[in-house]
């Protein structure tokens, strides 16, 4: 029979010497139970904390979810992935004709009677650019044309005769002597002819050399030479032509840009001043445009400077024998001459450098038709700015 818990419900002097007394098979029973109850609790927390992290891939939830699962705001969102991204260098230089041909005088020269193109023209390759007078090689080619007709006309003679001489041979009329000495009469004759022809075809080649011609197509840059003028083989170029009207930007980079260049890189190409762009190739052409015609010219603004003074219209400065002055009206509103000195002319005025201090009351216009001394009724005007 199993024994009962006794425990004494009266307190003494002796109360915490009181003895419990337990059976020791039911402790045992109630603490394997619960072992067997913390075991089942844990493995439940375990299995929910491995369902979490499978659900949730192993990360952290998002604050809003833990904050009570708010829902989380949308965003959105780009790839970029990797692209080439073009590395732009700056370089300034000058502008040229690729190929700059200077154009002279090819024969003996002599006075300009024509000039046949501008500079700007498109000319093509063999084209005449300006004409040389010529009358008197025209004349020396007419002597030597009429001088291969009479060749020819001795030539004929001497072939005539040497036949009749070679068909009387045989009579014993004529010696073979004689007929020899025809033989070299007519290879003579024939000899002249064709020197006369030699040097009517040399007198046409000097003609020819008298006109003045492109050796290729291009652009004509410069023409540096007026009809009338006398010119020689040491005249030096008439005529300054771009081949193909190709042009070329000369430009100086460092170093260290230079490495990143090779022949055939694109370039865009602004002439200064220009609003436009123009396209070309490292070390090759850029299209011709009349903007980039070298040696031509610009206007530029520089400002260096300024200065305080007066400024009135052209219309207020009169200039008589003793030299510039404006009319200016006292208080009392009478006209007075006052002698100035002028400075700068601008696009707004002329700048009084000496003379007035700018408080005056200058006449704007009509001054010539007004005295010193007269009266008159002044109207302000607005000022120039």
């Amino acid at each position: 029979m199993k024994a009962m818990n006794v425990e004494s419900s009266r307190w003494s002097r002796g109360a915490l010497d009181s003895t419990i007394i337990v059976d020791d098979e039911g402790a045992a029973i109630a603490r394997r139970r619960r072992r067997i109850v913390i075991i089942v609790v844990a493995a439940l927390l375990l299995l929910a904390v491995a369902a979490y992290f499978m659900m949730s891939g192993g990360k952290e939830a998002a604050p809003a979810e833990k904050a009570g699962g708010d829902v989380a705001p949308s965003v959105s969102v780009i790839v970029p992935g990797r692209q080439e991204v073009p590395r732009n260098l700056s370089a300034t230089g000058s502008l040229a004709a690729r190929r700059d041909m200077p154009v002279g005088i090819a024969g003996e020269g002599g006075m300009v009677s024509r000039v046949l193109v501008e500079a700007g023209q498109w000319v093509g390759a063999g084209q005449t650019l300006a004409v040389i007078e010529r009358s008197v090689q025209s004349q020396e080619a007419q002597q030597l044309a009429a001088s291969i007709d009479v060749a020819k006309a001795d030539a004929r003679l001497a072939q005539q005769e040497l036949v009749r001489a070679q068909s009387l041979v045989s009579r014993g009329f004529v010696s073979k002597a004689d007929v020899e000495r025809r033989i070299a009469t007519r290879d003579a004759a024939n000899a002249r002819v064709r020197v006369a022809q030699a040097q009517l075809g040399a007198s046409r080649a000097r003609i020819g050399r008298l006109d003045v011609r492109a050796p290729a197509a291009g652009l004509v840059l410069n023409r540096n030479v007026e009809a009338g003028q006398i010119v020689s083989a040491g005249s030096g170029a008439l005529f300054r032509i771009a081949e193909g009207g190709q042009m070329e930007l000369v430009a100086r980079l460092p170093q260290t840009d230079l490495a990143a260049l090779s022949v055939g890189v694109p370039v865009t190409v602004t002439p200064v001043g220009s609003a436009n762009s123009y396209q070309g190739v490292v070390w090759q052409i850029i299209p011709y445009n009349k903007e980039l015609r070298p040696g031509g010219f610009a206007t530029a603004q520089v400002r260096a400077g300024s200065t305080t003074a007066p400024l009135l219209p052209e219309s207020s400065v009169l200039t008589d024998d003793a030299g510039n002055y404006v009319l200016i009206v006292l208080p009392n509103n009478t006209v007075q001459r006052r002698a100035v000195k002028i400075g700068t002319v601008t696009d707004k005025g002329v700048v009084i450098a000496e003379g007035l201090n700018g408080t005056e009351r200058v006449v704007e216009s009509a001054g010539a038709f007004l005295n010193p001394g007269e009266k008159v009724r002044p109207t302000r005007a607005a000022v120039r700015r």
